[in-house]
């Protein structure tokens, strides 16, 4: 619902005909944690349409403190005391949530102090940062997100490994079938409910295939605002899940969920705009890369090892990074090759883009494309120089050139002063600390493997 130049009351009067219209009883106000967990309040159609006149939609700003295990952390720059911020519904984002019985609407928030300023640790208002340097500069970034997930049986004892779903042959799926029309159609039914929900909401998804693991798919996104797609993004995994819940298995986005399988990313087209003429900027009109393609790349190579913590953000994001798995391990680029980290793919110079291949289906939406685009916008702004193109594989013959453990990653980011930034003091700050208080919690637990090796052996 686009209200654009509308007044706060012609906004609401849309809204309430839109809820009206479609016999709406509930709305679900989210916003995206640090983890892209959706957090946020129900409220009966009249309440939400009341706060929405005051302004008195409220949530703890601690909400952004929070790890992804629930605990709430002690920061350096937010309040100690816990106060309220307000929620914003975006009006654009205003959609049905298509798996209720009962007509129920979600809205994407933005949170704002009761000054009106903006939460500049909210992840969704880290993008809006990102996207407001660029259209200073008159660029319009472009950006198709391509999202990789693995389908495993239910797995209510965390003790126990995943295992690859029964499909309606009666099979496990245990061999990969990379492009497999017959092993994608074993859940036919699944990802009917997918495409379906997809459409109620007006998530733009596009191709659907069989990736190289176990049961692992692929959904790709057709190109549009960076925003928009992280909005679509944020719902897009909410819905999978949901939808794979309603025919009794897991629908999962963690980077590297098999032992032995590929690991799962989130891989992200990015081409930039002229906002006056529309014009592709990272090509020339007889198809020639130009220098604004070549300096973009290099700010991705300079700036993404200390962006990793974004597009990189949890333990388990570091082991799928490695060699045999099909993951890049430096920032290589290179045309139609898929072992570096920057891919260039083949395409009309109106569609010149490169692929940053780096992120994993783990990240945060908002943080994975913000944290792509201002690598990029730093090698455009300092006119970075990229290193010569990979014409051969990146896996056997070259080094680890990205952080091979979250420590690593958080270190890095610490230390990437320009880019810290851009994005945003305060944020980086607030993120490093509920990142450092996951890793804490996580090194308090006993493996399988420290069981199986240790126990008895040393």
């Amino acid at each position: 619902m686009k209200d654009a130049a509308r007044s706060p009351q012609d906004t609401r009067d849309r809204l309430a005909a839109w809820l009206a219209e479609r016999q709406v009883s509930e709305v679900e106000c989210i916003v995206a944690d640090m983890n892209g967990l959706a957090r946020g309040k129900i409220l009966p159609t009249k309440k939400f349409l009341d706060t929405f006149d005051e302004r008195s939609l409220r949530l703890p700003e601690s909400i952004f403190l929070q790890t992804v295990t629930g605990d709430m952390i002690d920061s350096e720059v937010l309040s100690e005391t816990e106060p309220d911020v307000i929620l914003l519904p975006d009006p654009d984002t205003v959609r049905l949530v298509p798996w209720y019985d009962e007509p129920t609407a979600q809205i994407i928030c933005d949170a704002v102090y009761k000054d009106g300023s903006p939460v500049t640790v909210a992840p969704r208002q880290v993008l809006k940062r990102i996207l407001a340097l660029y259209d200073q500069r008159g660029w319009k970034p472009v950006v198709a997100p391509e999202v990789e997930f693995y389908l495993c049986q239910k797995n209510v004892d965390p003790d126990y490994p995943l295992v690859p779903p029964i499909g309606k042959s009666g099979r496990q799926e245990n061999a990969r079938q990379p492009y497999g029309i017959d092993a994608v159609n074993e859940f036919d039914p699944l990802f009917e409910d997918v495409y379906d929900y997809c459409e109620e909401q007006a998530i733009d998804i596009d191709t659907l295939i069989h990736e190289a693991g176990a049961a692992q798919c692929e959904i790709n996104f057709n190109h549009g605002d960076p925003l928009s797609l992280a909005d679509q993004t944020f719902l897009f995994k909410r819905t999978v899940r949901q939808a794979a819940l309603r025919h009794d298995v897991y629908a999962t986005f963690m980077a590297k969920p098999y032992q032995g399988e590929p690991g799962s990313a989130m891989h992200i087209h990015q081409s930039i705009l002229d906002v006056e003429t529309g014009r592709n900027l990272f090509a020339t009109p007889t198809g020639k890369d130009t220098a604004l393609f070549k300096n973009y790349i290099a700010g991705l190579q300079k700036f993404l090892p200390g962006a990793m913590p974004l597009i990189a953000p949890n333990v388990n994001s570091y082991r799928r990074l490695i060699r045999d798995l099909s993951a890049p391990v430096n920032t290589h680029w290179g045309r139609e090759n898929r072992t570096v980290g920057l891919r260039v793919p083949d395409s009309r110079p109106a569609n010149r883009r490169v692929e940053n291949r780096v992120p994993g289906a783990d990240a945060n939406p908002y943080l994975a494309i913000a944290a792509t685009l201002a690598c990029g916008y730093l090698g455009m702004r300092k006119r970075l120089k990229p290193t010569p193109e990979m014409t051969k594989s990146a896996y056997l013959s070259q080094r680890y050139a990205l952080p091979r453990h979250i420590l690593d990653a958080l270190q890095k980011l610490k230390s990437a002063t320009e880019l810290r930034e851009i994005l945003g003091p305060d944020f980086v700050q607030v993120y490093l600390e509920v990142k450092l208080e996951e890793h804490h919690a996580y090194q308090q637990v006993i493996s399988a493997w420290e069981r199986e090796h240790l126990l008895l052996n040393v």
